[in-house]
């Protein structure tokens, strides 16, 4: 069976296929527009999808969307109801669009879908449910048999937590947590506050969290969040804005906390570090409690995780040391993007029953390359097409050129095979460094990635050395899991450098590979495989050869505000835009100070801020 899950209408669209319970291809629809989070109708997304199997999409069985409208217009509705007259302005800016568009989605997505092929029967397109979707993005591709599946997020329909018991192909939801009471709406909550983009900046919240101390976790628990001890909870509403107001916190929450909210782009001092620091408490605590209770509940030793809290890789590291699951695998494109993936396989197997494979290898996901490719021949045109200057080599030598430049302290914009599915570059459009240096991390957060100096930045290690750097045994190949530097990697620090607070902590070089290592020696990992990325394994395997080290700084392929590369022209105009020194695109090379400088681009100011 081929069938096709879409997600859109509210940020990060994007289409997957799935073919006989595979997945085929799958992509984000902002690679293609280049509007970061898009949220419209992902066409060229779907068009991408279609075009890895030469069919039609009236040639597909069946087309899903990842979630149900009208249920969700019903909870918006009640929400207004219950607030009233509080939330009356957000309903009259709100009711019309839903009126005109959102309350008939079901028409409009067939609409679109015609418009792409004027042959599709609107009968073949199929509504899942929004969390049913997560799970079975975690579950169906997961190397489980069966196992455990939480999905924790803002909110679909009326659920913000739930949980469901997975069994060869059968997934079905056994309990939920419904709105307004939403751990990932408490985590966007103090992401407003703090300064941040709500749905775009929860990571840079979880990245400044260990420059400060938990100095507020008490407060939280007391006035804002009601745990009890299975890690169910309850949010008290005075606090928040988010069910009749047009932001994420009011007046009392900041009075609670005594300073108003972070402007964006205002200077972040010690408070907004400790605000991170204790909302990250908070949420480890919730999601340890709930995995605690539900392994002793249950009796299942392996754990799936979905939803946009998923991609907390700090709290995920805590409850793979916990030790009550054997094995945790977590779908990498966690967010709404995964849910057209998760619609899909959900209908394959629980719309049209069908069986269940469980993957060998690592997961089903392949790596979560599952995006677009270019052939070698169309790469060398369309970087001619662009003015690019570029040398052509074999497989060995554009590794040992790589290698030169990256032991020469480079920044390597690093282009390869099929692109990544979900928010994490993981050697397909990424850019490198070497992790030994102590000016990597500072280098590319302000010259090539044009953003915030304190961000941290991964590591990617072949899977076979992973346990000689890091307190982590496992398998990491999504950057969702974060350890520990080795305490024989790290170094001696001072007493006026364990002194350090803040920001000041980042000039301090805390390990043998410093680019690498955030200021509390931990790390988001992500383990290298020779099975699912032979390429960029070579790579790591060739610097290891050249310096004994075998991991390297991996970034996303872009800059601050910018989706990820997709094409050999977006890699680049990236590349022209920014202190990016050295560009390679399949096995051709190209060197900052061999092109056209007529070229150069400012990229500064091309993007909107995340």
């Amino acid at each position: 069976m081929r069938i096709l899950g879409i997600s859109a209408y509210y940020h990060d669209s994007a289409a997957a296929l799935v073919v006989d319970g595979v997945p085929f291809a799958a992509a984000q629809e902002e690679r293609f527009t280049r509007v970061k989070h898009d949220a419209g109708f992902p066409a060229q997304a779907i068009g991408y999808c279609l075009a890895q199997t030469g069919l039609k999409l009236s040639q597909l069985d069946a087309v899903v969307f990842y979630e149900k409208p009208f249920v969700k217009f019903e909870r918006l509705l009640e929400t207004y109801l219950s607030v009233a007259p509080r939330g009356f302005r957000q309903f009259l800016t709100a009711m019309p669009l839903w009126l005109r568009e959102k309350l008939f989605q079901k028409s409009l997505l067939g609409d679109e879908l015609k418009a792409l092929d004027a042959e599709f029967d609107p009968a073949k397109l199929l509504f899942s449910e929004h969390h049913l979707s997560h799970a079975a993005s975690a579950f169906y591709p997961s190397p489980f048999e069966r196992a455990l599946v939480l999905t924790l997020d803002g909110v679909g329909e009326w659920p913000t937590s739930s949980v469901a018991l997975g069994n060869g192909a059968a997934l079905d939801i056994v309990k939920e947590l419904h709105f307004p009471h939403s751990l990932g709406l408490l985590y966007s909550a103090f992401t407003h506050y703090a300064g941040f983009k709500v749905n775009s900046g929860e990571y840079k919240l979880m990245g400044l969290a260990p420059y400060g101390r938990p100095a507020h976790t008490q407060t939280i628990l007391d006035h804002l969040v009601d745990l009890k001890p299975d890690g169910s909870f309850r949010l008290d509403q005075r606090y928040f804005d988010y069910m009749g107001g047009f932001t994420m916190t009011n007046a009392r929450f900041e009075a609670l906390f005594g300073e108003p909210a972070r402007a964006g782009e205002a200077q972040l001092t010690p408070f907004h570090m400790d605000i991170a620091a204790s909302i990250q408490a908070v949420t480890e605590e919730v999601v340890l409690r709930m995995t605690r209770s539900l392994a002793a509940e249950t009796g299942e030793r392996n754990l799936c995780l979905a939803g946009g809290v998923a991609l907390n890789c700090v709290a995920n590291g805590k409850i793979l040391r916990d030790g009550r699951f054997d094995k945790v695998w977590v779908q990498p494109a966690s967010g709404d993007a995964g849910g057209a993936l998760g619609a899909a396989l959900a209908a394959h197997h629980r719309e049209f029953g069908k069986p269940r494979t469980v993957a060998t290898g690592l997961d089903g996901m392949a790596g979560a390359y599952l995006g677009p490719a270019f052939a070698p021949d169309e790469i060398a045109g369309r970087l001619r097409a662009v003015g690019a200057v570029f040398e052509e080599h074999d497989e060995a030598g554009m590794l040992a050129q790589t290698v030169e430049g990256l032991v020469a302290g480079k920044a390597v914009g690093w282009f390869q095979g099929r692109m990544e599915f979900g928010p994490r570059a993981l050697g397909g459009r990424s850019i490198l460094g070497d992790p030994r240096s102590p000016s990597m991390q500072k280098t590319l957060n302000l010259r090539v990635k044009f953003r915030e100096s304190f961000r941290p930045f991964a590591p990617a290690v072949l899977a076979e050395d992973v346990g000689d750097w890091f307190e982590h045994e496992d398998v990491s190949p999504y950057m969702l899991m974060v350890a520990e530097v080795r305490r024989e990697r790290r170094r001696t620090m001072t007493a006026a450098e364990e002194a350090l607070f803040g920001i000041d902590k980042l000039n301090v070089a805390r390990s043998e590979i410093p680019a690498v290592t955030h200021v509390d020696y931990s790390a988001r990992l992500q383990t290298v495989h020779a099975e699912t990325n032979p390429r960029f394994h070579g790579l790591l395997s060739g610097f290891k050869a050249a310096t004994g080290c075998p991991v390297l700084v991996n970034t996303s392929f872009n800059v601050r505000g910018e989706p990820i590369v997709c094409t050999p022209e977006d890699a680049f105009r990236c590349f022209m835009g920014s202190d990016i020194e050295m560009l390679v695109v399949g096995t051709c090379v190209l060197r900052k100070e061999r092109q056209d400088p007529a070229l150069a681009l400012d990229y500064t100011s091309r993007f909107e801020l995340d």
